[in-house]
């Protein structure tokens, strides 16, 4: 119920313009997003590359409708894959299609994502194409697929475990040699083609983790559900599965205490850390994910 009525509240015009625009918004905002400003996003990298954790920056954003504006996107990420090579931090980026015109243009789209693939290539980085909603996936994997073959190695995707064809895109994608983020999934979808119960989702969310971790294709294990976590460490102890094939990967602001702790342990961590002034539709997305989300706030909104 909870997770149903973030969702829809994500795609509430009148409300996104309102808290956007809005210093209360920004500041609750701020537990989950890094800041307005690609400097911010970079300060805020580096601190977490100080606790030997790895970033993937995003610029957010989505749904785009002109060509300018889709340009303009892309050059915030020209200019971060250069920052990240400059001050030499331990980040990629990760970027979503419907920001660079895929709903009005998808040739468009495609040669914005490949010129930001060339550049990550010529400065030794790696660019991940971001999952949507359902209506986006056959596109998004088909472009991943298509890049990599031009980029091998220096373009990856994501696939979300509550869809039922996710075992399928899997296998697709790995038997190519494309990295995975898998993650469980942040959008409202119909019975027809996703799990409807959460203890489904999360099975068959690890059964593609145990999949993929032991692929020969490395891959980014996306969850902050800490029981997932020991399941799939006890499962890399019980099949010697090498720290170097994977990597756990969890969003800015949430569960840092197992972030670090995952980190001390010789795993791979990385943060996904978003910024930009259009941050609403991913904060309240991140709200629905995970109802502590909401109480955290909350308790520290009174007490401010």
């Amino acid at each position: 119920m909870l997770r149903s009525i973030f969702i829809s509240l994500s795609q509430n015009i009148t409300l996104r313009s309102f808290a956007e625009r809005s210093s209360i918004g920004r500041t609750m905002s701020g537990r989950f997003v890094a800041g307005m400003t690609v400097d911010d996003a970079l300060g805020a990298s580096e601190r977490v590359n100080r606790d030997a954790i790895a970033v993937t920056l995003d610029a957010l954003g989505e749904s785009v409708t002109t060509e300018a504006e889709a340009r303009a996107s892309a050059a915030v990420y020209h200019q971060m894959l250069d920052a990240i090579a400059a001050r030499r931090l331990n980040a990629n980026v990760s970027l979503k299609l419907s920001q660079m015109g895929m709903d009005f243009d998808p040739a468009l789209a495609e040669t914005i994502v490949g010129e930001l693939v060339e550049h990550a290539t010529r400065v030794d980085s790696f660019v991940r194409i971001d999952m949507e909603g359902s209506p986006y996936t056959e596109a998004t994997i088909a472009m991943a697929e298509r890049l990599h073959a031009k980029y091998n190695g220096r373009v990856g995707t994501v696939l979300q475990a509550y869809l039922f064809r996710t075992a399928v895109d899997a296998e697709r994608l790995l038997g190519q040699g494309i990295r995975i983020r898998l993650c469980k999934g942040a959008y409202k979808e119909p019975a027809e083609i996703a799990f409807p119960l959460k203890a489904d989702v999360d099975e068959n969310y690890v059964n593609l983790a145990e999949r993929m971790m032991t692929s020969g294709v490395f891959c980014g294990i996306a969850t902050h559900d800490e029981a997932i976590v020991e399941r799939l460490v006890a499962f890399v102890r019980e099949h010697s599965v090498p720290k170097s094939a994977f990597e756990f990967q969890m969003l800015y602001g949430i569960r840092r205490d197992l972030q670090r702790r995952l980190a001390k342990q010789g795993f791979g961590v990385r943060v996904y850390v978003p910024f930009g002034p259009e941050w609403y539709p991913y904060f309240m997305r991140r709200l629905a994910e995970r109802p502590a989300n909401v109480l955290f706030l909350m308790k520290n909104f009174l007490k401010s």
